[in-house]
């Protein structure tokens, strides 16, 4: 089902934008599926930001944080390694900092995945196909479309305080 608005599935402009998390010593190829996967039209989702070499300081952590602001949720594409990375790791920590929506994608079938070491244990691998990445990007449509509605309802009770009531 298509549908209209920010959050609409099949222009351009309303994909759900997301920061892909990958252990890049290991998983490279996972990440370009993905970025070939969102180039369809039909997709609903483009990757914004993405896993970067990691220089171990404050600011390669608040860069970090800037970028997973700025998307509408977090994809971690799960690995044989990804336990061990610590990037990923961090990356993941960051998003549930930030209170972004997240999910933990199954990359490989044939081989067993492992979450990183800062998943909660509640956090499910999904296995990566078209129709649960569908699922799942909905769900993040209608976290953000949720997110939006509560910011403009407190905009909306700000602004009423400010003016005087009549008496």
């Amino acid at each position: 089902m298509f549908e209209s608005g920010r959050f609409g599935v099949g222009s351009a402009t309303n994909k759900i934008r997301f920061f892909v998390s990958y252990d890049g010593e290991h998983d490279g190829d996972l990440y370009d599926r993905l970025v070939e996967q969102a180039s369809e039209t039909a997709s609903g989702f483009e990757v914004s930001a993405r896993s970067r070499a990691r220089a171990p300081t404050d600011l390669w952590d608040e860069g970090l944080r800037r970028e997973i602001r700025k998307v509408d949720g977090v994809m971690i594409i799960c690995g044989e390694h990804t336990d061990c990375s610590e990037r990923v790791g961090t990356e993941l920590r960051i998003a549930q900092e930030e209170k972004q929506p997240y999910f933990l994608l199954w990359g490989q079938r044939e081989l067993t995945c492992t979450k990183p070491a800062t998943a909660r244990s509640a956090d499910g691998m999904y296995s990566w196909t078209w129709e649960t990445l569908q699922s799942q990007i909905l769900t993040i449509r209608r976290a953000a479309r949720s997110s939006e509605h509560l910011a403009a309802l407190s905009r909306a009770k700000a602004t009423s305080k400010s003016r005087p009531h009549p008496r």
